[in-house]
C-alpha cells in the first residue's frame, strides 16, 4: 500500500517537475545576430524583452589611391630628342585648292604686246596679254628660295604629257636630302611634269603642268613654272611656239 501511494505522488510530482526544466531553456533569450545588411526597421519588428544585438561589419582596409604623376614640360629629361624640322619647308601639305588661283580675265595693262605671257613670281599669277587692258590669268606656283630667276624668252618647243628628264644637278642634291629620284620618267598622271609642257629657250625652265595643284601659289619649284593640269592645258591651246615669256 505505501508502494503504490509513493508511486501514484511521483506521477503527480513529475510532470510539474519536467514542465518547469523546460521553461526555464527560454527564460532568458540568447542575442539575436542579424546581418548587418538588413534594414532597422524589420529588426525592430523582433520586439522582446531582449533587444537583439547587431554587429557592426569589421572595416575593411582601404588601399591609398595611386598618385597621377604629371610630367610638365619643364620636368622632360635632358635625353628627350627635340621635334623634327620639316623636310622640305616650302613644300605645303595638300589641302583645298585656293579659288583665287582659278583663271579668269582681269584688267591688266602692259606694254607688251598681246600673245605675251607675263609671269609675276611675287604674287603667283601668269598673265596671257589679250590686248585692249586686257588679260587671261592664272595661279602658278615658282622657284623655291635660291631657285628664283627673271628674264625674257620664248617658247620653244611644246610637248603633250612630256617625259622627264631631271638634270644631274637636281639628282645630287635631292640625294643629299634622301630623295632619290629616277634620272627618267615617261609622261604620265605620276609624271611631275604633269599634262602639258612649254620649254624656255635654251634655259632648263618649262611651264608645265603638276600632279600636285595645292601647290599653286607657293614656291616649291627649282625654277620651272608650274599649273594646275586643267590650266596649263587651257594655255597650251592659246599660245604657239615662239611667243615671249617675260618672268619679273
Amino acid at each position: 500500500m505505501i508502494k503504490k501511494t509513493l508511486l501514484l505522488a511521483t506521477s503527480l510530482v513529475l510532470p510539474f517537475a519536467l514542465d518547469a526544466h523546460a521553461s526555464d531553456r527560454y527564460r532568458s533569450r540568447p542575442p539575436v545576430v542579424v546581418s548587418p545588411d538588413l534594414a532597422a526597421p524589420w529588426v525592430m519588428q523582433l520586439g522582446g524583452a531582449v533587444r537583439p544585438v547587431v554587429y557592426a561589419p569589421r572595416p575593411q582596409p582601404v588601399a591609398p589611391a595611386p598618385r597621377r604623376q604629371i610630367r610638365r614640360s619643364f620636368d622632360q629629361p635632358a635625353t628627350v630628342a627635340p621635334q623634327p624640322v620639316a623636310v622640305r619647308p616650302n613644300n605645303p601639305a595638300p589641302k583645298d585648292f585656293n579659288p583665287i588661283y582659278l583663271p579668269q580675265m582681269v584688267d591688266y595693262q602692259t606694254a607688251e604686246p598681246a600673245g605675251t605671257i607675263v609671269i609675276d613670281t611675287n604674287n603667283r599669277f601668269l598673265y596671257l596679254v589679250l590686248g585692249d587692258g586686257k588679260a587671261r590669268r592664272y595661279g602658278v606656283g615658282v622657284g623655291k628660295p635660291g631657285f628664283e630667276w627673271a628674264g625674257k624668252h620664248k617658247i620653244t618647243r611644246k610637248a603633250e604629257w612630256p617625259a622627264w628628264n631631271p638634270p644631274q644637278e637636281m639628282i645630287t642634291r635631292e640625294a643629299a636630302k634622301g630623295h632619290f629620284i629616277p634620272a627618267h620618267m615617261e609622261g604620265g598622271p605620276a609624271n611631275p611634269l604633269g599634262a602639258r609642257a612649254m620649254y624656255l629657250g635654251s634655259t632648263l625652265y618649262r611651264i608645265h603642268g603638276t600632279n600636285a595643284p595645292w601647290t599653286i601659289g607657293n614656291a616649291v619649284s627649282s625654277g620651272c613654272i608650274r599649273m594646275r593640269n586643267e590650266d596649263v592645258v587651257d594655255l597650251y591651246e592659246r599660245v604657239n611656239v615662239g611667243a615671249t615669256v617675260v618672268v619679273i
